[in-house]
């Protein structure tokens, strides 16, 4: 497939419908999951240009279970992140989203970066387990909603079956 990614000019809701079947055919017959998650993350960060998106894999072969940095696009990041840490370590150890309209105001937020405003974690889940978070921050408050909320976390039910 062509490595064209085709963005429409409107609402949040229409870039996320017109994006995610562009995903799927992207990744389709494609069995290497940092390639996936790569072009997952460029593609999301090329749509929106959120300031960074990327996601955190769980790593059992550490002493202590911890997220790692896997694919991303934006500035360097923070490599490690303890179960129950930040906004990552917190979506991880809860299994649910969590979506933060000021970083400033989240007790424990790891700032990797003090350009960060916002953010949005989606645990990944297979099998009923956190496998990784997908991770997107924004260089504005309140950057986030209730629409980013629905579609990512079809992007990570997806993403979760594929890798």
């Amino acid at each position: 497939m062509a490595e064209d990614l085709s963005i429409v000019v409107g609402s949040k809701e229409e870039k996320y419908r017109t994006l995610i079947p562009q995903l799927k055919a992207l990744c389709e017959g494609e069995p290497n999951r940092v390639a996936n998650l790569a072009n997952v993350a460029a593609a999301i960060k090329q749509t929106f240009d959120y300031y960074w998106v990327g996601f955190y894999l769980v790593d059992k072969k550490s002493d202590n279970d911890e997220l790692v940095l896997a694919p991303f696009q934006g500035p360097i990041a923070c490599t490690r992140i303890k179960k129950g840490r930040g906004v990552c370590g917190t979506a991880w150890e809860k299994a649910e989203t969590i979506l933060v309209d000021n970083v400033d105001e989240f007790p424990g937020h790891i700032a990797c970066s003090s350009l960060s405003k916002s953010e949005i974690v989606v645990p990944l889940i297979k099998n009923n387990e956190v496998i990784g978070v997908f991770d997107l921050d924004h260089d504005h408050v309140k950057a986030f909603d209730e629409v980013d909320h629905k579609y990512l976390n079809e992007i990570c039910s997806w993403l979760a079956s594929i890798i």
